[in-house]
Protein backbone atom coordinates (compact mmCIF):
# COMPACT_ATOMS: atom_id res chain seq x y z
CA UNK A 1 0.00 0.00 0.00
CA UNK A 2 2.71 2.67 0.76
CA UNK A 3 4.72 1.62 -2.33
CA UNK A 4 1.50 2.42 -4.15
CA UNK A 5 1.33 5.73 -2.77
CA UNK A 6 4.79 6.55 -3.84
CA UNK A 7 4.50 5.95 -7.07
CA UNK A 8 1.44 7.77 -7.47
CA UNK A 9 3.11 10.63 -5.74
CA UNK A 10 5.76 10.22 -8.20
CA UNK A 11 3.56 9.99 -11.07
CA UNK A 12 2.18 13.48 -10.39
CA UNK A 13 5.35 14.93 -9.37
CA UNK A 14 6.63 13.82 -13.53
CA UNK A 15 3.35 15.24 -14.70
CA UNK A 16 3.73 18.28 -12.97
CA UNK A 17 6.88 19.04 -14.30
CA UNK A 18 5.81 17.97 -17.72
CA UNK A 19 3.55 20.49 -17.90
CA UNK A 20 5.42 23.43 -16.70
CA UNK A 21 7.98 22.63 -19.20
CA UNK A 22 5.74 22.74 -21.62
CA UNK A 23 4.30 25.83 -21.02
CA UNK A 24 8.11 27.60 -20.56
CA UNK A 25 8.75 25.96 -23.68
CA UNK A 26 5.93 27.91 -25.47
CA UNK A 27 6.49 31.03 -23.87
CA UNK A 28 9.84 30.56 -25.33
CA UNK A 29 9.09 30.48 -28.86
CA UNK A 30 6.76 33.20 -28.49
CA UNK A 31 9.64 35.58 -27.19
CA UNK A 32 11.85 34.13 -29.79
CA UNK A 33 9.45 34.69 -32.78
CA UNK A 34 8.39 38.46 -31.44
CA UNK A 35 4.85 37.71 -30.97
CA UNK A 36 4.73 37.82 -27.39
CA UNK A 37 3.10 35.40 -25.04
CA UNK A 38 0.43 33.41 -26.11
CA UNK A 39 -3.24 34.14 -24.92
CA UNK A 40 -4.86 32.60 -22.15
CA UNK A 41 -7.82 31.88 -23.52
CA UNK A 42 -9.48 32.81 -27.47
CA UNK A 43 -10.83 35.99 -27.41
CA UNK A 44 -14.61 36.57 -26.65
CA UNK A 45 -16.55 36.90 -30.08
CA UNK A 46 -17.80 39.84 -31.49
CA UNK A 47 -17.21 42.40 -33.99
CA UNK A 48 -13.89 43.45 -32.10
CA UNK A 49 -12.67 39.47 -32.56
CA UNK A 50 -12.89 39.87 -36.47
CA UNK A 51 -11.17 43.21 -36.67
CA UNK A 52 -8.03 43.21 -38.57
CA UNK A 53 -4.91 44.56 -37.37
CA UNK A 54 -3.59 48.05 -38.80
CA UNK A 55 -1.02 48.23 -41.47
CA UNK A 56 1.92 49.44 -39.13
CA UNK A 57 0.92 46.72 -36.74
CA UNK A 58 1.58 44.15 -39.50
CA UNK A 59 5.06 45.59 -40.34
CA UNK A 60 5.63 45.09 -36.56
CA UNK A 61 5.50 41.29 -36.92
CA UNK A 62 8.51 39.67 -38.39
CA UNK A 63 7.68 37.18 -41.85
CA UNK A 64 9.39 34.01 -39.73
CA UNK A 65 11.12 33.40 -37.08
CA UNK A 66 14.49 32.58 -38.57
CA UNK A 67 17.34 35.36 -39.35
CA UNK A 68 18.99 37.98 -37.66
CA UNK A 69 16.83 40.64 -36.66
CA UNK A 70 16.64 43.52 -39.47
CA UNK A 71 19.44 46.47 -39.49
CA UNK A 72 16.79 49.06 -39.54
CA UNK A 73 15.59 48.16 -35.71
CA UNK A 74 19.17 49.25 -34.73
CA UNK A 75 19.22 52.57 -34.96
CA UNK A 76 22.06 55.15 -35.17
CA UNK A 77 22.74 58.30 -32.96
CA UNK A 78 20.65 61.27 -33.27
CA UNK A 79 23.13 63.35 -34.51
CA UNK A 80 23.05 67.44 -34.53
CA UNK A 81 25.18 67.72 -37.67
CA UNK A 82 25.79 65.67 -41.01
CA UNK A 83 28.44 63.76 -41.30
CA UNK A 84 30.96 65.47 -43.97
CA UNK A 85 33.28 63.21 -44.64
CA UNK A 86 34.15 59.15 -44.77
CA UNK A 87 37.20 57.78 -43.31
CA UNK A 88 39.50 55.18 -44.58
CA UNK A 89 42.52 53.89 -45.81
CA UNK A 90 44.63 55.65 -48.21
CA UNK A 91 43.17 57.56 -50.65
CA UNK A 92 39.36 56.95 -50.54
CA UNK A 93 36.43 59.25 -51.77
CA UNK A 94 33.12 59.05 -52.29
CA UNK A 95 30.69 60.03 -55.30
CA UNK A 96 27.25 60.74 -54.64
CA UNK A 97 24.39 61.80 -56.83
CA UNK A 98 20.99 63.14 -55.98
CA UNK A 99 17.51 63.71 -57.29
CA UNK A 100 17.08 60.63 -59.41
CA UNK A 101 16.38 58.62 -60.88
CA UNK A 102 16.16 60.17 -64.19
CA UNK A 103 15.71 57.64 -67.39
CA UNK A 104 17.18 60.12 -69.34
CA UNK A 105 20.28 60.66 -67.56
CA UNK A 106 21.29 57.81 -64.71
CA UNK A 107 21.65 54.92 -67.49
CA UNK A 108 24.63 56.46 -68.52
CA UNK A 109 26.19 57.31 -65.10
CA UNK A 110 25.30 53.52 -64.15
CA UNK A 111 27.00 52.93 -67.10
CA UNK A 112 30.26 54.59 -66.82
CA UNK A 113 30.62 53.28 -63.02
CA UNK A 114 30.38 49.77 -64.39
CA UNK A 115 33.15 50.45 -67.33
CA UNK A 116 35.54 51.46 -64.39
CA UNK A 117 34.32 48.96 -61.95
CA UNK A 118 33.21 51.55 -59.62
CA UNK A 119 30.37 52.10 -56.92
CA UNK A 120 28.68 55.13 -56.24
CA UNK A 121 25.64 56.50 -53.47
CA UNK A 122 22.29 57.93 -55.21
CA UNK A 123 20.23 59.84 -53.07
CA UNK A 124 16.78 59.46 -55.14
CA UNK A 125 13.30 61.47 -54.40
CA UNK A 126 10.70 59.02 -53.82
CA UNK A 127 8.72 60.25 -56.64
CA UNK A 128 11.14 59.89 -59.03
CA UNK A 129 12.13 56.29 -57.89
CA UNK A 130 8.81 55.19 -58.13
CA UNK A 131 8.52 55.89 -61.75
CA UNK A 132 11.87 53.88 -62.12
CA UNK A 133 12.24 51.09 -60.14
CA UNK A 134 14.14 49.30 -62.75
CA UNK A 135 16.82 51.79 -61.76
CA UNK A 136 17.20 50.80 -58.47
CA UNK A 137 16.71 47.34 -59.14
CA UNK A 138 19.91 47.51 -60.81
CA UNK A 139 21.73 49.64 -58.72
CA UNK A 140 21.40 47.12 -56.28
CA UNK A 141 22.99 44.31 -58.80
CA UNK A 142 25.77 46.40 -59.56
CA UNK A 143 26.59 47.36 -55.93
CA UNK A 144 25.63 50.86 -55.59
CA UNK A 145 24.31 52.08 -52.58
CA UNK A 146 21.02 54.11 -52.55
CA UNK A 147 19.62 56.87 -50.23
CA UNK A 148 16.73 58.75 -48.89
CA UNK A 149 16.31 62.14 -50.50
CA UNK A 150 12.41 62.63 -49.44
CA UNK A 151 9.79 62.22 -51.80
CA UNK A 152 9.37 65.50 -53.21
CA UNK A 153 12.59 67.29 -52.60
CA UNK A 154 11.05 70.27 -50.12
CA UNK A 155 13.03 72.56 -47.97
CA UNK A 156 12.36 70.44 -44.64
CA UNK A 157 12.97 73.29 -42.43
CA UNK A 158 9.28 74.85 -43.35
CA UNK A 159 7.90 71.16 -43.11
CA UNK A 160 6.20 70.43 -40.52
CA UNK A 161 7.22 67.13 -38.07
CA UNK A 162 4.26 65.13 -39.36
CA UNK A 163 4.97 66.27 -43.21
CA UNK A 164 8.79 65.47 -42.78
CA UNK A 165 8.04 61.71 -41.33
CA UNK A 166 5.75 61.28 -44.27
CA UNK A 167 8.43 62.51 -47.29
CA UNK A 168 11.21 60.13 -45.20
CA UNK A 169 8.50 57.41 -44.64
CA UNK A 170 7.05 57.09 -48.40
CA UNK A 171 10.59 57.00 -49.94
CA UNK A 172 11.62 54.35 -47.56
CA UNK A 173 9.15 52.35 -48.38
CA UNK A 174 9.78 52.61 -52.19
CA UNK A 175 13.43 51.82 -51.87
CA UNK A 176 12.81 49.20 -49.75
CA UNK A 177 10.52 47.59 -52.53
CA UNK A 178 12.68 48.17 -55.56
CA UNK A 179 15.96 47.66 -54.15
CA UNK A 180 15.88 45.49 -51.63
CA UNK A 181 16.22 47.05 -48.30
CA UNK A 182 15.56 49.99 -46.84
CA UNK A 183 17.69 52.88 -46.90
CA UNK A 184 20.20 53.42 -44.45
CA UNK A 185 21.45 56.70 -45.29
CA UNK A 186 19.47 60.00 -45.63
CA UNK A 187 20.57 63.72 -47.26
CA UNK A 188 18.25 66.79 -47.15
CA UNK A 189 17.16 68.73 -50.15
CA UNK A 190 19.36 71.76 -50.33
CA UNK A 191 21.66 70.83 -47.06
CA UNK A 192 18.40 72.53 -45.18
CA UNK A 193 19.28 70.22 -41.64
CA UNK A 194 17.33 70.74 -38.94
CA UNK A 195 16.16 68.78 -35.93
CA UNK A 196 13.50 66.93 -36.76
CA UNK A 197 15.36 65.65 -39.73
CA UNK A 198 18.03 63.84 -37.12
CA UNK A 199 15.19 62.93 -34.89
CA UNK A 200 13.19 61.02 -37.82
CA UNK A 201 16.17 59.64 -39.73
CA UNK A 202 17.85 58.04 -36.99
CA UNK A 203 14.28 56.70 -36.02
CA UNK A 204 13.82 54.95 -39.63
CA UNK A 205 17.50 53.15 -39.33
CA UNK A 206 19.06 56.75 -41.42
CA UNK A 207 22.52 58.26 -40.61
CA UNK A 208 22.20 61.79 -42.21
CA UNK A 209 25.58 62.34 -45.08
CA UNK A 210 26.55 65.66 -46.11
CA UNK A 211 29.16 66.24 -48.81
CA UNK A 212 32.54 67.88 -49.16
CA UNK A 213 32.69 68.98 -52.48
CA UNK A 214 29.78 70.78 -54.26
CA UNK A 215 30.23 70.56 -57.96
CA UNK A 216 28.06 72.85 -59.02
CA UNK A 217 26.83 70.98 -61.78
CA UNK A 218 22.73 72.21 -61.62
CA UNK A 219 24.27 75.60 -62.57
CA UNK A 220 25.09 73.91 -65.83
CA UNK A 221 28.24 75.67 -66.22
CA UNK A 222 30.08 73.89 -68.24
CA UNK A 223 31.20 70.31 -68.28
CA UNK A 224 35.36 71.51 -67.59
CA UNK A 225 34.04 73.42 -64.91
CA UNK A 226 32.96 70.33 -63.30
CA UNK A 227 36.11 68.41 -63.94
CA UNK A 228 37.67 71.16 -62.42
CA UNK A 229 35.98 71.74 -59.46
CA UNK A 230 36.03 67.83 -58.79
CA UNK A 231 39.61 67.31 -59.51
CA UNK A 232 40.62 70.74 -56.81
CA UNK A 233 38.61 69.41 -54.74
CA UNK A 234 40.06 65.53 -54.51
CA UNK A 235 41.45 64.63 -51.30
CA UNK A 236 41.15 61.50 -48.78
CA UNK A 237 37.56 61.29 -47.32
CA UNK A 238 35.98 63.71 -49.42
CA UNK A 239 32.26 63.24 -50.55
CA UNK A 240 31.43 64.56 -53.89
CA UNK A 241 27.68 66.33 -54.58
CA UNK A 242 26.95 65.27 -58.39
CA UNK A 243 22.96 65.40 -59.81
CA UNK A 244 21.72 62.69 -62.18
CA UNK A 245 18.25 64.43 -62.22
CA UNK A 246 16.00 67.76 -61.87
CA UNK A 247 17.05 69.27 -64.51
CA UNK A 248 19.81 68.80 -68.08
CA UNK A 249 22.24 67.05 -66.49
CA UNK A 250 23.66 65.70 -69.77
CA UNK A 251 27.19 68.11 -68.38
CA UNK A 252 27.47 65.67 -65.43
CA UNK A 253 27.29 61.99 -67.44
CA UNK A 254 30.16 64.08 -69.26
CA UNK A 255 31.92 65.49 -66.91
CA UNK A 256 31.86 61.96 -65.20
CA UNK A 257 33.53 60.53 -68.16
CA UNK A 258 36.60 62.91 -68.31
CA UNK A 259 37.30 63.03 -63.85
CA UNK A 260 36.38 59.33 -63.21
CA UNK A 261 39.66 58.19 -64.92
CA UNK A 262 41.84 60.49 -63.55
CA UNK A 263 40.64 60.00 -60.02
CA UNK A 264 41.96 56.20 -60.71
CA UNK A 265 44.61 57.12 -62.26
CA UNK A 266 45.77 59.46 -59.51
CA UNK A 267 45.78 56.47 -56.96
CA UNK A 268 42.27 57.56 -55.48
CA UNK A 269 39.69 54.58 -54.29
CA UNK A 270 35.91 55.13 -54.92
CA UNK A 271 34.08 54.06 -52.04
CA UNK A 272 30.51 54.24 -50.35
CA UNK A 273 29.74 54.57 -47.25
CA UNK A 274 29.65 52.02 -44.25
CA UNK A 275 27.75 51.89 -40.65
CA UNK A 276 29.55 53.26 -37.49
CA UNK A 277 27.34 50.84 -35.56
CA UNK A 278 26.38 47.56 -35.41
Amino acid sequence: MQKDQLLTRRRALLAGVTAVGAAGTAGALAVGSGSGPAPSAAPAPGPAAHRPLKPSAYRLQPLTGYGAPRDALRRPPVRSEPILRISGRGRVMMLTFDDGPDPRYTPDILDTLAEYDVRATFFVCGEMADYNRDLLSRMADEGHVVGNHTWSHPLLTRLTRRRIRTEMERTSEVVEQAYGEPPRWFRAPYGAWNRAAFQLGAELGMEPLAWTVDTLDWTTPGTGTIVERVADGAAPGVVVLSHDAGGDRSQSVRALRRYLPELLDSGYHLTVPRRRFV
